[in-house]
């Protein structure tokens, strides 16, 4: 067990760069390894996700090789995967297991995906339920709602889906199953989840059109795609962390380049501006089909504000860091609708309520949120207690939250098992220690 240890006492300053996107790192792999030839993608997260599903296409039979900067992949085509010699091992990443789950169930092979014991843990029916409407033959525990899920690849057809939650991993599994399915695959959600794997389809000529409010796919393209070079944008949820960071600590005043600036990944930055933050987007652009820009953001008095059901998709990853922002804002947060949170790789609504309870915070705790009442004052934003026993509970966005809690205390505090940290952002400690000292 790994543990860090943050010293509050001094205000974040610099430049710094964050992980690429892992999302869209994801999805790069997935459609360069079924492209024809050859696909750079730089800047790729480093992460253990994403590296699990760059080892689960190696598996598949796509020659791949990377060095720290970039990833090459070789596709083998439409149609050129082949059968795993073993089970994949998703690791901790949802995202993998429930895209490669609707990729898979269209092939002509068997395959079976795994993960660790949170992603056993993680309801997996809400994805199997509609591949098995399309034809698919999905395995598992609890009749497929729990992994390890055994994928008996067989042809599928195309459905006409209305999605009950507005969910990006399912949307994205069911248009991928979609792309080997015959016939026409439709797909509507109650709001727009994020939109990275429309974006990329576009980016490779994939035809994928809107109807109705539904996203329109054919099965079975008739021509395939070319291998390109795509560079992946820095994770707009791995500098969440620094946004809120900078923020809350007086005198601070950071830069972070290159940051993926998708509307359906922003809202964090939307409620830290409600609630007075200063951010300042320069130099925006456009980088293989997604936004992208320079944020600035500066120490800024912070006040509670009420957060509903319309932006949890679009804070989903970075609940976690609100939560500390509240907790020393000025007035109460009121967070609603985020019943989805209880199902990530902790149970976020409980944990962030433990353990910043455990640091003084305020917090009323619901079935589908919470109620903070911040600990600021007259305009000042509060601060939270140094505690000895800080858990991760073996959730990144948990550990480097409470890391960027810490930094608002009177004393050092040790968060405990901070390795899940890898599968996202495995330099997070440096790039803090970079800011401090500056």
């Amino acid at each position: 067990m790994t543990s860090l240890t943050i010293t509050p006492g001094r205000p974040l300053r610099g430049t710094i760069t964050v992980p690429g996107d892992k999302s869209l790192t994801h999805r790069a792999i997935i459609l360069t390894a079924l492209a024809e030839g050859t696909s750079t993608i730089s800047g790729y997260c480093q992460g253990e996700d994403c590296l699990n599903t760059m080892r689960a296409f190696q598996s598949l039979g796509v020659p791949i090789t990377h060095t720290p900067a970039e990833m090459t992949v070789r596709g083998k085509g439409f149609w050129g995967l082949t059968e795993p010699d073993s089970p994949i091992d998703c690791g901790n990443s949802g995202t993998g297991i429930r895209l490669l789950t609707g990729l898979l169930a269209g092939q002509d092979f068997f395959s079976v995906l795994t993960g660790d014991e949170s992603i056993r843990r993680r309801p997996m029916g809400r994805v199997v339920k509609p591949l098995r409407e399309m034809g698919a033959v999905i395995g598992g525990r609890k009749g497929g709602e729990l992994a390890p899920l055994a994928i008996t690849g067989s042809g599928l057809h195309g459905i006409d889906y209305t999605s009950p939650v507005a969910s990006a991993q399912m949307k994205s599994s069911l248009l991928l199953a979609g792309l080997f399915a015959q016939g026409q695959t439709r797909y509507r959600e109650p709001s727009l989840s994020r939109d990275h794997t429309e974006r990329m389809f576009q980016f490779f000529g994939i035809p994928l059109t809107k109807d109705e409010g539904a996203l329109v796919l054919q099965g079975r393209p008739s021509i395939g795609w070319r291998g390109v070079p795509i560079a992946i944008p820095g994770d707009f949820s791995a500098a969440a962390f620094f946004i809120v960071g900078a923020t809350i600590v007086p005198g601070s005043d950071v830069t972070i380049r290159r940051v993926g600036m998708n509307p359906t990944r922003t809202g964090l930055m939307d409620v830290m501006r409600k609630m007075g933050a200063d951010i300042q987007v320069l130099d925006q652009r456009e980088e293989a089909g997604e936004p992208v820009g320079d944020l600035r953001v500066k120490s800024a008095s912070l006040k509670g504000v009420t957060i509903g059901s319309e932006l949890i998709p679009k804070t989903i990853d970075e609940f976690p860091v609100l939560c500390v922002a509240a907790a020393v804002a000025d007035g109460d947060t009121v967070i609603s609708g985020a019943e989805e949170l209880r199902v990530k790789e902790s149970d976020r609504i409980a944990t962030m309520s433990g353990e910043l309870r455990a640091m003084g915070a305020l917090i009323e705790e619901r079935p589908d949120g919470m109620i903070i009442r911040g600990l600021g004052q007259g305009g000042e934003n509060g601060r939270l207690n140094a505690t000895s026993s800080a858990q991760s509970h073996g959730d990144h966005r948990v550990a480097m939250s409470l890391a960027i809690g810490g930094l608002t205390a009177e004393q050092r505090m040790t968060i405990a098992d901070i390795g899940c940290v890898n599968t996202s952002f495995p330099n997070f400690n440096e790039a803090l220690t970079q800011l401090v000292s500056a």
